[in-house]
């Protein structure tokens, strides 16, 4: 099927503003990603343009769950921080995100949108984007890795002086292949784990040209959207795929970074037994004081009905463990790249081709037992359902436009490093946050701050 996307471009659908034929982006792609210059339009590559009215009625009720974003997208259209700059971002392509673009958008940026994931992009959203919002995009649920990257080299084709990244993809790309465009970057936010941890490495090693905010550092980001956005998206995925029970089982959750507190916390709401391992000592107390068994996960794979890893890091599960599982065991993962349930070990023991059983599960057997894995290890709370609530993102995705905003508008560039969100975005988007649910704060008194401010008080 990934064959046949790359290669015939008529069994998707091709846009344009000025035109209906798909020359130009047939250029794209012949070039390696690289636009041709003489005379042709940027094209968007998506599905089908006919699910755009699905798209957008799923665009417009995300929106109702996303206050804050409205509110920054007022600001945006009479402050237009981003007039003039063109800003490619690399996301997942979903309703949440369609808002956070047209934000960015009404901010006077010329926006370019990419897919983060193959299997995370919800087609009906990309053709809304493309039709009803005229935002160039390039997404196609299914994707293969060649078409990724080259929709990924469509967007930096444009040149763009600002980045928004998922995992850290489109900065990395522009290092390793497109370093000439670097004396030009404004910067760029980073909303993932991985994604920071990846830019952080590259800052380490003096690899890192340009600015980044690490969105996914801010409070406004991780508290809410890591923890309750992936505890219960990553939930719903589990159970869409599979159908299944949570109550009663045996819940290994792989991680107990804020995702995973999350995750465990839901799975253990909904009846689990749940289980945690790690490899950070604080985190596995941490665990352990929230009443979770922590264990290795070579103890935890006999035991476990449901294995999900949320580590952001490789080889979380692999050959001994799939070995040890029982007849029936579920496993998928919730970190952002296929890397952490190592499908190749389990290929490699197990008998004959993997059977496609339900849509996003697929059996292996290994040694006369059944494994089942979720959306090809891939985010399976994006692959096989829908990703964070819109509610919860209004808060991340406010924080990333408020950032970007920030970038955009230093009146001198800043130098290539890693930066906070600075304090006052994140108390802005968490007052209008609070005002969007009717809840009201205490302010403090003269001389409470004066009481807090000195050192002179004691006991």
């Amino acid at each position: 099927m990934h064959e046949a996307i790359d290669s015939h471009f008529g069994t998707r659908t091709c846009h344009r503003r000025s035109g209906s034929d798909c020359d130009s982006l047939q250029r794209i792609f012949a070039n390696g990603g690289a636009i041709d210059r003489t005379g042709a339009t940027p094209m968007s590559d998506i599905k089908d343009a006919s699910l755009a009215q699905s798209g957008k009625r799923r665009i417009e009720w995300a929106e109702r769950d996303m206050p804050v974003l409205r509110a920054v997208r007022k600001q945006f259209e009479k402050e237009k921080p981003f007039a003039g700059k063109t800003l490619a971002a690399v996301l997942h392509v979903t309703a949440e995100t369609a808002n956070l673009m047209r934000t960015l958008k009404a901010g006077g940026a010329n926006v370019y949108l990419a897919a983060s994931n193959p299997l995370s992009t919800q087609d009906d959203v990309a053709a809304a984007l493309v039709q009803e919002y005229g935002i160039e995009t390039f997404a196609i649920k299914g994707e293969s890795k060649q078409t990724f990257f080259k929709h990924i080299e469509a967007l930096i084709a444009q040149k763009p002086q600002l980045t928004m990244d998922d995992g850290a993809d489109l900065v990395s790309t522009i290092h390793k292949d497109h370093a000439d465009l670097l004396p030009q970057m404004i910067g760029g936010t980073e909303e993932t784990t991985t994604g920071v941890i990846r830019l952080r490495a590259m800052h380490r090693d003096h690899a890192l040209k340009m600015p980044i905010v690490a969105v996914n550092d801010a409070k406004t980001k991780n508290l809410f959207d890591n923890r309750y956005g992936t505890g219960q998206s990553t939930l719903d995925g589990i159970i869409r795929a599979t159908d299944t029970l949570i109550a009663g089982k045996t819940f290994v959750v792989a991680g107990y970074g804020w995702c995973g507190k999350g995750l465990a916390m839901r799975a253990k709401g909904m009846g689990a037994g749940v289980i945690v391992t790690e490899v950070d000592p604080i985190k596995a107390l941490e665990a352990a004081m929230d009443g979770f068994f922590v264990t290795t996960m070579d103890v935890a794979a006999p035991l476990g009905d449901i294995f999900c890893t949320v580590t952001g890091n490789v080889d979380v599960i692999v050959e001994r463990h799939f070995k040890l599982m029982k007849d029936g065991a579920i496993v998928c993962n919730s970190g952002h790249f296929d890397v952490e349930v190592n499908l190749n070990d389990l290929k490699k023991i197990a008998a004959g081709e993997p059977k496609s059983v339900r849509e996003n599960v697929q059996e292996y057997r290994v040694a006369g037992k059944r494994i089942y894995v979720l959306a090809e290890g891939r985010l399976v709370n994006l692959a096989a359902a829908e990703g964070h609530p819109a509610s919860v993102m209004d808060m991340s995705f406010a924080t990333q436009a408020l950032a970007s905003a920030w970038l955009a508008t230093q009146k001198t560039l800043l130098a290539p490093a890693i930066y906070d969100v600075p304090l006052e975005i994140e108390q802005k988007v968490s007052e209008l946050k609070l005002s969007s649910m009717g809840l009201a704060i205490d302010s403090l008194t003269p001389a409470q701050t004066k009481y807090l401010e000195s050192w002179q008080h004691g006991t």
